[in-house]
């Protein structure tokens, strides 16, 4: 048993040849927002996974890594799409009753690249410095129609922005098993449109192959906006994604 486990060390080996990873997953966050629109706050906005797993119109999850010796590459994209038809009653006056119906969407698109440099390198742990940026664009449209008329009304504003991050990833062997502890921080800040950026993940991954392990983590993923109205900036102010996440990495 310990020489099987010696074999499917979670620990990748530093070599002079290239190696890739590629990890699909699927990652249910809840989502907390505070939004400004047309200068108004508005109130906190929170999303529980299972409503964005119902609302969920379109999406994709994918991260990828390279490494040659010390020297690596990755890229991480989150992509999706939530839409929500729903109706609401609205008194504007004593003995007038009026049904709108509401057709708020979001599209949000996340992607983090950077440069990572192996700082330890163990039997039992590996910790990356890296180096990059991450882009987020989040377009946020609202269509209102009045039950019963012609009557309806689209608004839509976006907001895109790309930091530099800072950080460090790796994971930690557990008894010298096939079991470990992934682990992943980075902060950043655009110093326009974004104050401060941060994402964080940790959780617990088994090496099944060689060529293929599962983690189960906890990730959160936060932006804290600038007011501003530049470059479509000011629709989202104070936001936090957070939830766990599911994912295979195959190893090449």
């Amino acid at each position: 048993m310990a020489h099987a486990d010696e074999q499917l060390t979670p620990i990748p080996k530093i070599a002079n040849e290239w190696t890739f990873d590629l990890t699909p997953y699927v990652w249910g966050p809840n989502v907390s927002s505070t939004l400004n629109y047309k200068g108004q706050y508005l109130s906190t906005a929170d999303v529980n996974m299972d409503k964005i797993i119902s609302n969920l119109k379109s999406g994709g999850m994918i991260a990828g890594e390279a490494h040659y010796g010390n020297w690596g590459i990755m890229a991480d994209l989150v992509s999706a799409t939530l839409q929500k038809t729903d109706t609401v009653s609205v008194t504007p006056a004593p003995g007038y009753n009026f049904r709108l119906g509401l057709k708020p969407t979001v599209q949000q698109t996340f992607l983090t690249g950077a440069a990572t440099y192996n700082l330890l390198s163990t039997l039992d742990a590996t910790v990356d410095g890296l180096l990059g940026v991450r882009w987020i664009s989040i377009t946020a449209t609202i269509n209102l129609a009045l039950d019963g008329t012609h009557y309806s009304l689209s608004d839509s504003k976006s907001v895109s922005t790309t930091d530099p991050i800072a950080g460090f990833k790796g994971r930690y062997r557990i008894a010298g098993s096939s079991w470990y502890i992934p682990f992943y921080a980075d902060i950043g800040s655009g110093g326009g449109t974004t104050n401060l950026t941060w994402q964080a993940m940790a959780g617990i991954g088994k090496t099944f192959e060689k060529w293929v392990d599962v983690s189960l983590v906890y990730r959160t993923l936060y932006y804290d906006m600038s007011s501003s109205k530049t470059n479509g900036a000011g629709l989202l102010q104070k936001t936090t994604f957070q939830g766990p996440q599911l994912s295979a990495t195959f190893h090449f």
